[in-house]
């Protein structure tokens, strides 16, 4: 009987890869096009930013050693939240904080040293408007070097300072807003400090914004998992209410690198349980609204049968906290799971080059994958 359901269960996973392949894949906002362009734009006006990537773009992207520094980091402006979300790290943290924010200097020291760069996440652990005005200054200072920036924002600090006007004027190009429901209870209940209609009101007001200025910044992203699985469809027409054009459905629920939270959000994730028509149906119903709805997901597992299968991350990408400790990716984020190196890293060009991270990307290499690491590999499955 345990070979049956086993059986069972990975045709479900399987059913599962190939009908998400068939749903829409986020892209950039507006469109995968305007990314494109401003990439061009990049790499125009730095001629190093232009060797850097033409470099990257010659290499096979998996050596213990690159010859090109990243071109994409998260870096992590603040690694505190006012929110206490049932799915995520930080509410586990004391007080919602794991370290000082990063300054302003500092932020600037890492942009001029790493030219490398056309896009960043400004964003890691918390809430990233926390930081004030000094992560408005953050983004102005990328976009006037044509860096793609990204964050993601649980809305709730929109309505102070006049954040959603300043986190737009500074020039932000994309903006994911975290909507888990459409009712107050089931809203608050994840979002545990939230409040349903100052946040509602909040996505409003940025997207009139947007709208004011004939401009499109913002996505609605929804993290699936079974208390709100119900609202699925109804979270479509919730996202044209409030003005989104884009509504983004994560089907993951990742666990930190932590055997704790591997069997909190376990029991939580849907897994193969998700209904693939369903997803169409909400598709169909978002281009009715002019909403365009898509889902994310890894429904393909990281493998070590060649390099080319193996986690990109090790390779051409880095994650900074707000306290320069690198990470190795956005799945664990927190430094004390899992630290590349050792303490803040003041030249991250000399960590990237590092004897340390040539041994972790040596390790992926001869699958030798570390453990913290391999729910990204063949073991993701078992843990749908």
């Amino acid at each position: 009987m345990l070979a049956e359901r086993s059986l069972v269960a990975d045709s479900s996973a399987n059913r599962l890869r190939v009908g998400l392949a068939g749903l829409p894949k986020p892209e950039y906002v507006p469109n995968n096009a305007t990314f494109e362009n401003e990439v061009q734009l990049r790499l125009a006006k730095d001629p190093r930013c232009r060797a850097n990537y033409e470099t990257y773009l010659k290499s096979d992207r998996r050596s213990a050693h690159p010859d090109f520094l990243p071109i994409r980091m998260d870096i992590e402006n603040v690694s505190r939240c006012n929110y206490r979300c049932t799915m995520c790290q930080v509410s586990a943290w004391p007080k919602g904080k794991r370290a000082e924010d990063m300054t302003f200097d500092q932020f600037k020291q890492l942009i001029d040293e790493q030219y490398g760069l056309i896009e960043i996440k400004l964003h890691g652990m918390g809430e990233p408007l926390m930081g004030g005005d000094v992560f408005h200054q953050m983004v102005r200072y990328a976009r006037e070097r044509h860096i793609w920036v990204r964050t993601v924002s649980n809305a709730s600090l929109f309505h102070v300072r006049d954040n959603d006007r300043k986190i737009i004027d500074a020039g932000i190009n994309e903006l994911q807003i975290s909507i888990d429901a459409c009712d107050k209870q089931t809203f608050e209940s994840i979002s545990k400090g939230s409040v349903f209609e100052k946040v509602m009101e909040g996505c409003r007001r940025i997207n009139d914004y947007c709208d004011e200025l004939g401009i499109v910044r913002t996505k609605m992203w929804t993290v699936v998992q079974k208390i709100n699985y119900n609202q699925l469809p109804h979270l479509v027409d919730h996202a044209a209410r409030l003005g989104f054009k884009t509504q983004v459905f994560s089907l993951d629920m990742t666990f930190w690198g932590q055997d704790d939270w591997k069997d909190r959000n376990g029991a939580a994730s849907v897994g193969t349980d998700f209904d693939l028509n369903m997803a169409h149906r909400m598709v169909e119903r978002g281009r009715e609204l002019g909403v365009r709805v898509a889902f994310w997901g890894m429904a393909e597992s990281y493998s070590t049968a060649s390099p080319a299968t193996l986690c990109p991350w090790p390779f051409e990408r880095a994650y900074i906290g707000s306290d320069r400790r690198v990470v190795p990716c956005c799945i664990i984020a927190n430094p004390d799971v899992l630290e590349i190196g050792a303490g803040p890293a003041n030249s991250f060009t000399e960590r990237w080059q590092s004897e340390e991270y040539a041994a972790f990307r040596l390790a992926h290499l001869n699958g030798d994958i570390p453990k913290k690491c391999q729910w990204c590999y063949e073991q993701r499955e078992a843990h749908r």
